[in-house]
């Protein structure tokens, strides 16, 4: 059975930044890329980063530079860390694998960029 919980969400200001992390159990992690997704209020669930299982990674246009995806394959644990924060950078964050499993949505973490 696969669980994912993520965690590391927060309020912070806009140009701050926060560290992600989804913890994974089941046997999925070291077999396959895994991404980190972000749900708006009455948005569709985007694809904001992905990572390899050879850490080979791709990012949205609108976090490269800004965001980094790293994975501890010994720990069974994805990172986000998000730097330079905006405003619309405000979502829910979810990981799962990639292409996304639907079974294996968690309860993500709220993200809020405000001053």
């Amino acid at each position: 059975q696969v669980q994912l919980v993520e965690s590391g969400g927060g309020l912070v200001q806009p140009g701050g930044s926060l560290r992600l992390s989804c913890a994974a159990s089941g046997s999925i992690f070291s077999i396959n890329t895994m991404g980190w997704y972000r749900q708006g209020t009455g948005k569709q669930r985007d694809l904001v980063a992905t990572i390899t299982t050879r850490e080979s990674t791709t990012y949205a246009d609108s976090v490269k530079g800004r965001f980094t995806i790293s994975r501890d394959n010994a720990k069974n644990t994805l990172y986000l860390q998000m730097n330079s924060l905006k405003p619309e950078d405000t979502d829910i964050y979810y990981c799962n694998q990639f292409p996304r499993v639907e079974s294996y949505w968690g309860q993500g973490t709220q993200v809020t960029v405000s001053s």
